[in-house]
């Protein structure tokens, strides 16, 4: 009888700290060289007015290992980097009425990760774009 209530401790034990690990983490994908960057948003004008969001999801795939470090030591500059660019294409190019040209975000955020990490290696991948009207 009392193997039995230790063995039943025991269980109950592992059970509990099983409960108690962190959960893993969910990934996107499986590959190593994927990194996936949060939602970036941009204010859309019209006639000097805000008229709505742009809404840019990207991810980057850096197959060198050192690179991909790199990218990683440097995403708070490169965010910055591209929520800049972002910023002055929506007030120049991006109206209410038209869709935004994807090509044209991919191109010029490919440009601003080049430029950031000094050489090129790694490959920007449009996730999601959306353009979001408050009126």
């Amino acid at each position: 009888m009392r193997s039995v209530i230790v063995l039943v401790g025991a269980v109950l034990l592992t059970v509990v700290n099983a409960a108690q690990a962190d959960p893993p983490a969910h990934k996107v994908t499986q590959s190593e060289s994927y990194i996936m960057l949060e939602p970036m948003y941009a204010t859309v004008t019209d006639a000097g007015k805000p008229s709505g969001l742009l809404m840019v999801a990207i991810g980057l795939d850096i197959p060198d290992a050192w690179l991909r470090g790199q990218a990683e030591q440097a995403m708070p500059l490169l965010r910055d980097d591209y929520v800049r660019s972002l910023m002055s294409y929506t007030a120049a190019v991006v109206r209410p009425t038209r869709q935004p040209d994807v090509v044209d975000i991919a191109a010029r955020l490919q440009r601003v990760t080049d430029r950031a990490l000094g050489k090129p290696g790694a490959r920007v991948l449009l996730a999601e774009v959306a353009l979001r009207l408050t009126h």
